[in-house]
């Protein structure tokens, strides 16, 4: 039998009876050869592709009308329909018909030569690839994604030098070896024709961005097929040569049967041997950067006694051991933490100390960050604790929820005796969760009743865990493998300006990558014997899709709204509905799942239920079109299911989509909002320019606004980034202070690709010869908060409008001719530029998932995100919300709830007082420090000329100040390029910098020598009183090796070279200076390093009674030392990281501005170096497109 699954498909009588088939093309129909109803059967794929397979009666005993006997069953398999290809017409070639445009207008596919060049944010470069051939519709950061990280460099054919070039490679590799599984697993492909198109159809998928599998994919499939690599082996596979048998073998290499999922359970069992097994799973899976997640719940308590006598240790010292053992292995061999996930029920006798566990242990954090350790994640503070590898949450079910609503009382129970173990108030464990997740954003919530509501294969066993993103939810020892589809790409635009969704052309998709995802699972190997059984027999896929944000605000629909929940609903219905319906077409040949017949009533009921949820779908807010084609969908899968059951017992989720959603040029990933309407475009040569949301201009055409307001409003928003006819600072004004027009050029050049005006002359954009002519000297342009434009006579005022106007508010609020009424359709997940006020509630994301949580599989990643204002009440009220609306699983962080993030900086005007401060602290630091405090006797100079260390007023020139014989400051470890090098100080009692010592390199060794004797230099100097500042502006950014990634400082991460580490770190430590850092430290831990007045430990502070006698404690030196710390407090503009030493190289890299603007709370990326951006439950990086999570 042959079945139609590539463009639609008939739904059955009750759709026809409702009405849902109106308007249903003639290509939607479904071709079938010879079908007949029969049982579904439980059997596994035959061995050889063109194998018939024997007739086989159902296991099922549950009969559906019409079923009346059990025939033979043919595997001549699937026909697949063309909708993109043609026959004989290569669609990786050059020319090959492309993907038509929004208003159907056809396109050729055109690949250019590009390189690839991402950097670090001090320049200094990662990784670099010339001449590589890419369809000229991808942006530059999709390119780097896969060149970096997907071509495969080395080994192909044998030959080490030779590696992939093109994406067509990588695209061939890929489909085509899974074309040649699917033919040799037979059943799948009716015809060769059949064979050709589907292989045709996923490689023009794949090269126009229409859809993407998760990276192992492209990492590890069609390495051994198309190009004979190999590599160890160790993993566990099905044997394709023992069908019947269901037996799985150890692989003898890497890649002959490679490791294509990202997500994977495993089962946790009351046994010590065991325990130390489940160490072991999860470290292979961490060294290929995959996630993992477990329920604990099998383990006894402490409370509990051993077998032979005692007690036990208990869980909570065990999962202390997958802490250390997950921190150990690093994921993926990089600095970032394992992806794990830790579950444990409500009745588990160690429950609260669980709850308590993370908010307990970031308290001890918080403690030594005090003391004076390094507060980055990676730092000494979160090293010493434990809990920092996992994601934890806990899984409440329905009888805790009702018991906390009535105030009634919660048991937890012995895991050895079923005896209670303890009986706690209810409400007040409920309390306890919410206040630990408003601490430290642990533990989450799973809600275990609906998740298992919602179970297919019930009879196999209970769901007891997730990934670590949690959007994959199945039985234990089981994987997934996940792929997406671009929602953008099937927008459509009539010639009269209106809009549709190209319904038949999504169906198309998903039906192409969830048959491919299909034919994944028995091509693949597996971490455990276990897994591999389970994902054979059992088969779970997870299809889902990113850009929901982008296409909504593209439809002029506000993601806060009832006909946004509404078309999302239906447009996941219409994707999970055509997964299923797919499925079962492949069961009509390949034969149901092996666990189909156990568990065909709960399945069917399940299926039932995501029917009844698509006729639920609130019709008046939903499209016609999309509600017709839910329902269909659904009906038709229902309908083929119970013919022929189900080929896959899972078949979607929503997955983060971080890398594979930015190589597809997603705006936004799963159901996330777009976090800004102002984007930093990757240049293909370095560089960004600024471009506004491409579905601003969309959502307003759809809105009804004409051409020219149109244009108007979006200049509002990314400004008109040129000199002509702006306010105040124009090309007639600027010139009229003494700029020429090359000059005003280059300026003109830079506005493009710029976050503030002045970044656009800065030295690195006018040249330095530009301001020695203009008479401003290189202290002065070095200082600190210094503008040229203030300093050729604008005031502040002055250009921040002319910055308004060139540079663009980056929000829609208050742009001409938009009514307030359609703000909410361009609202974001966070405010947006300077004066934008509105963004997305809590509760906008947590409606949303419940909108499309009924017509999942699995589940849905994706972290609710609080300010930082947020109570714990507030927090209590997102996971209760979560439980009444059928969720099956929140996460949430309240911004700044962890003392390892890097402080949010902002430019927020600043009041007259401290810019006067400021002023008055930069005009100090221009001449020679002010004499330290010592006890220490002095050269006889000093009395001579009636100077003492503890007088006021300036230091003559000459004079040298001792330090004391006893005195303190700090030791620095830390790496640079991998050298280790160690930093010593000494200081004067009153806390400045007065010696300095350089450890590296073996005893002897001339590098050394020159560093000791460069030390004893600057020491002599600073003694002198050359101020620190000054040393400072000529020693950073100076370049030579060794150079790269600093380990070690918890503010500085980068270094162009030794000197360039030290003097940032003493510019940080002493002065205050974090715009040289990478990463600044939040609140108190801003203003208690070494060298601010108040810092170090408080045995080191001086009395009150001894603040006259030094000049660091004059009134002017605490006037400096105050604005410093309300420096830090609330940045300028103008000192955001590089912005008056940024190297040759470059100016301010404007993405991360952005972004350190609207992300204070998202880590750095692990391998450039740049600002992160939240990614459903984890981070990715807009540079180079690195996922900071399991996908």
């Amino acid at each position: 039998m042959a079945t139609s699954f590539g463009i639609g498909s008939r739904g059955d009588e009750r759709t026809q009876n409702t009405g849902a088939r109106s308007g249903r093309s003639d290509a939607d129909k479904m071709r079938t050869k010879g079908q007949s109803g029969q049982k579904a059967q439980a059997r596994p794929a035959p061995a050889q592709p063109k194998a018939k397979a024997k007739q086989e009666n159902g296991q099922a005993k549950a009969q559906h009308a019409g079923d009346k006997s059990s025939k033979a069953r043919s595997t001549r398999g699937v026909t697949v329909a063309r909708m993109f290809t043609r026959p004989h017409v290569d669609p990786l070639e050059s020319g090959a018909p492309g993907l038509p445009t929004a208003t159907g207008q056809p396109t050729e596919l055109v690949y250019e030569r590009r390189s690839s060049i991402i950097t670090n944010p001090d320049g200094s470069i990662v990784f670099k690839m010339e001449g590589a051939e890419i369809p000229s519709t991808w942006s530059q950061l999709a390119t780097d994604i896969v060149i970096s990280k997907y071509f495969r460099k080395a080994g192909l054919h044998g030959d080490a030098k030779q590696g992939e070039k093109s994406v067509r490679q990588v695209v061939h590799r890929i489909a085509h070896t899974i074309r040649e599984a699917g033919d040799k697993f037979g059943g799948y492909f009716a015809t060769k024709a059949d064979a050709d198109a589907f292989e045709a159809e996923l490689s023009f998928l794949m090269t126009h961005q229409v859809g993407a599998f998760n990276s192992p994919v492209w990492f590890n499939c069609g390495l051994w097929a198309q190009y004979g690599i190999t590599g160890s082996g160790g993993n566990w596979a099905w044997d394709w040569n023992e069908p019947k048998a269901s037996n799985v073998f150890e692989t003898e290499n890497a890649y002959e049967r490679p490791q294509c999922s990202a997500c994977f359970i495993q089962a946790s069992t009351d046994d010590l041997m065991g325990i130390y097994e489940l160490i072991k799973s999860e470290a292979r899976l961490f060294k290929y950067g995959s996630g993992t997640g477990s329920n604990f719940s099998a383990i006894r308590g402490r409370q509990e006694k051993l077998s032979g006598g005692g007690t036990s240790s208990g869980l909570m010292s065990f999962l202390e051991v997958f802490d250390r053992a997950a921190g150990a292995t690093k994921s993926g061999g990089t600095t970032r933490r394992a992806a794990k996930m830790v579950c444990l029920d409500m009745d588990h006798p160690e429950i609260v100390d669980f709850i308590n566990w993370k908010v307990r242990e970031e308290k001890k954090a918080l403690a030594l960050i005090a003391a004076g350790y390094p507060n980055d994640f990676n730092g000494e503070a979160y090293h010493t604790i434990s809990g920092q590898n996992s994601n934890n949450s806990v899984r409440v079910t329905d009888d805790f929820m009702k018991a906390v609503l009535a105030g009634g009382k919660w048991q937890t129970i012995m895991r050895t005796t079923g005896e209670v173990c303890e009986t706690y108030d209810a409400k007040d464990l409920w309390h306890q969760i919410a206040e630990a997740a408003w601490g430290c954003a642990d533990p989450g919530v799973q809600y275990d009743s609906t998740i298992n509501k919602w179970h297919t294969c019930p009879n196999s066993g209970k769901i007891n865990a997730s990934n670590p993103c949690s959007e994959y939810m199945f039985l234990d020892d089981t994987a997934c493998n996940l792929a997406s589809i671009n929602l953008t790409k099937f927008l459509r635009e009539s010639p009269d300006g209106a809009q549709s969704f190209d319904v038949d052309g999504f169906r198309h998709a998903c039906g192409i990558f969830f048959m491919a995802q299909e034919i994944l699972v028995d091509l693949s190997s597996y971490p455990t014997k276990d897994i591999a059984k389970n994902s054979h027999d059992y088969r779970p896929l997870g299809l889902g899709y990113a850009n929901l944000g982008s296409l909504l605000m593209q439809m002029g629909v506000p993601y806060d709204s009832d006909e946004g929940r509404a078309i999302a609903a239906a447009l996941t219905a219409i994707m999970c509905g055509k997964a299923y319906a797919t499925s079962a077409e492949m069961a009509s040949s390949k034969g149901a799942f092996n666990g189909f017949a156990k568990n065909r009533e709960p399945m069917l009921k399940v299926m039932g239920m995501h029917r009844d949820a698509a006729y639920q779908i609130d019709r008046d807010k939903c499209p016609a079109d999309l509600y017709r084609a839910a329902c269909a969908d659904w009906d038709k899968a229902v309908h083929l299911g119970e013919q022929h059951g189900y080929r896959n017992a899972q078949a979607t989720v929503l997955a983060p989509t971080g890398t594979i959603g930015l190589l597809m040029d997603c705006d936004t990933t799963g159901v996330e909002p777009d976090f800004a309407l102002v984007k930093y475009k990757k240049l293909a040569g370095g560089g960004y320019f600024k471009i506004v949301n491409q579905s601003v201009p969309s959502a307003l055409k759809k809105l009804g606004y004409s051409a020219s307001e149109i244009q108007e409003i979006v200049a509002y928003v990314t400004g008109t980034n040129t000199l002509l006819a702006a306010p105040n600072v124009n090309r007639k004004t600027l010139k009229d202070r003494g700029l020429l027009d090359a000059e005003l050029a280059k300026a003109e050049a830079a506005l493009s690709g710029i976050f503030e005006l002045d970044q656009a002359f800065a030295p690195w954009v006018l040249g330095e010869d530009t301001y020695e002519r203009l008479g401003i000297t290189k202290e002065a342009r070095s200082a600190r908060g210094f503008s040229l434009l203030q300093s050729l006579g604008f005031t502040k005022a002055q250009i921040e409008e002319a910055g308004d106007h060139i540079i663009g508010r980056m929000t829609i609020e208050g742009a001409p001719y938009l009514k307030p009424s359609h703000y909410p359709v361009f609202d974001c997940a966070n405010r947006c530029g300077k004066t934008g006020q509105r963004f997305l509630p809590a509760m906008s994301h947590v409606h949303m998932m419940a909108a499309v949580q009924p017509f999942l599989s699995g589940a849905i990643s994706k972290t609710v995100n609080l300010p930082n204002d947020a109570t714990i009440e507030d927090v209590q009220e997102v996971y209760e919300e979560g439980w009444r609306l059928q969720l099956k699983a929140v996460a949430l962080y309240r911004d700044g709830c962890k003392a390892s993030q890097p402080l949010s900086t902002t430019s927020k005007e600043k009041d007259e007082k401290k810019v006067e401060a400021e002023a008055k602290h930069e005009t100090m630091l221009e001449g020679l420090a002010p004499i330290p405090k010592t006890t220490e006797p002095q050269d006889p100079t000093q009395l001579t000329l009636g100077i003492t260390p503890f007088a006021t007023g300036s230091r003559p020139k000459g004079l040298r100040v001792r330090l004391p014989k006893k005195r303190v400051g700090f030791t620095q470890e830390a790496r640079v390029g991998g050298h280790k090098i160690f930093l010593r100080t000494g200081q004067y009692e009153d806390g400045t910098l007065g010696e300095i010592f350089i450890d590296m390199h073996k005893e002897g060794a001339a590098f050394r020598s020159m560093m000791n004797c460069f030390a004893m230099s600057v020491s002599i100097g600073l003694q002198y009183g050359v101020p620190l500042q000054t040393y400072v502006e000529q020693f950073t950014f100076t370049r030579f090796e060794p150079q790269g990634i600093v380990e070690g400082h918890p503010y500085v991460k980068m270094a162009t070279s030794i000197v360039d580490y030290l003097f940032r770190t003493l510019a940080v430590e002493y002065l205050g200076r974090y715009d040289l850092a990478h990463v600044k430290p939040e609140g108190e831990a801003a203003i208690s390093h070494v060298g601010f007045l108040g810092g170090g430990n408080k045995e080191d502070r001086v009395s009150e009674s001894e603040l006259p006698h030094s000049l660091a404690y004059t009134k002017e030196a605490v006037e400096r030392s105050a604005a410093e710390a309300a420096t830090l407090e609330a940045p300028p503009a103008a000192s955001l990281p590089g912005k008056h030493h940024e190297p040759a190289t470059g100016a301010v890299n404007p993405l991360d501005a952005q972004l350190d603007a609207m992300m204070g709370d998202a880590p750095v990326c692990d391998v450039c170096g740049h600002i992160t951006v939240r990614n459903g439950a984890c981070y990715k990086c807009l540079n180079c497109g690195n996922s900071m999570g399991c996908s």
